[in-house]
C-alpha cells in the first residue's frame, strides 16, 4: 500500500511540475509591443467590443462557453465548421464613430502547440468601408498569454472570474514580423498589400459567459504611396 501511495504522490508532484512549468515558462514571455507602433507609415485602427453580445451577430457550434447573439442566430453544429466562430460587429475610428462594418471567421488551429506557449487560432476579416472599399486580412492568433494571464485566473478564482486591466496583440502571423497580411479589395483600398496587428484590452471575465468588458482594436498600415487615405469620408 505505502508503494501505491508513493507512486500517487509522485504522480500528483510530477504533474503539478509540469503545469507550473507550462504556466511559468519564460521561454513563451511574448513581446507586447506592435511591430506598427514603429512604422513610418499611415497606421488606420478599427476599433470594437469583443463581447459578444455587443455585436451585431456572433455564433459558434451552441455549445462553447459563449452564447451566439442574437438567440435565434443559426449555428455552425455541422462537423466541417463545428470548431469555427463568426462575428460581424461595427467598427469605430479613433473618435469612436462608425466607421465599417467588420466579418469575421475563427477556427482553432492544429497548429496549437501548448510546451511553446502557442495557442493558435487561425481567422479572416473582411472589412467594409462606406464610401472608401473594402480590405481582407489574414491572421494567425495566439491567445496564450490571455489564457495564463485572464481564464486561468478566472478558474482559480472563488468567484469564477477575472478583472484588472490587461492588453496585449494577439496577431502572430503569417506575416514574418507577426503581422497578419492584409489585402485590399476595392475602392481606396484597391490593390495594397500591406500589414496588420489585432490586439485585446480586457478589464473583466466570467469562467460561465467568457468576456464581459473587453474592446479590440485592429491597426491596418497603410504604404506610403498610399499615406493619403483616411478613415474620414
Amino acid at each position: 500500500m505505502r508503494y501505491l501511495v508513493a507512486l500517487l504522490l509522485g504522480l500528483a508532484v510530477g504533474v503539478a511540475a509540469f503545469l507550473a512549468l507550462l504556466y511559468f515558462n519564460p521561454m513563451t514571455t511574448r513581446n507586447h509591443l506592435s511591430p506598427l507602433s514603429v512604422s513610418d507609415n499611415q497606421v488606420i485602427t478599427f476599433n470594437y467590443s469583443a463581447v459578444a453580445t455587443d455585436a451585431i451577430v456572433y455564433t459558434n457550434d451552441g455549445e462553447s462557453q459563449v452564447i451566439p447573439h442574437p438567440a435565434k442566430v443559426l449555428q455552425l453544429w455541422e462537423p466541417t465548421v463545428r470548431r469555427s466562430d463568426a462575428l460581424a460587429t461595427v467598427l469605430r475610428d479613433g473618435r469612436n464613430a462608425p466607421a465599417a462594418i467588420g466579418i469575421k471567421f475563427s477556427s482553432d488551429s492544429e497548429r496549437t502547440n501548448v510546451l511553446n506557449g502557442e495557442a493558435i487560432v487561425d481567422s479572416v476579416w473582411h472589412v467594409y468601408a462606406p464610401g472608401q472599399g473594402t480590405l481582407f486580412v489574414e491572421q494567425r492568433e495566439n491567445y496564450w498569454d490571455f489564457l495564463r494571464d485572464i481564464m486561468i485566473p478566472a478558474r482559480w478564482s472563488s468567484g469564477d472570474n477575472w478583472r484588472g486591466n490587461w492588453n496585449g496583440s494577439i496577431t502572430s502571423g503569417p506575416g514574418a514580423l507577426g503581422t497578419s497580411r492584409v489585402f485590399g479589395g476595392s475602392g481606396i483600398f484597391a490593390g495594397i498589400e500591406t500589414d496588420a496587428v489585432e490586439s485585446l484590452s480586457a478589464k473583466a471575465y466570467s469562467v460561465e459567459f467568457g468576456p464581459v468588458a473587453m474592446d479590440a482594436e485592429l491597426a491596418i498600415e497603410i504604404p506610403r504611396r498610399d499615406a493619403s487615405l483616411s478613415q474620414d469620408p
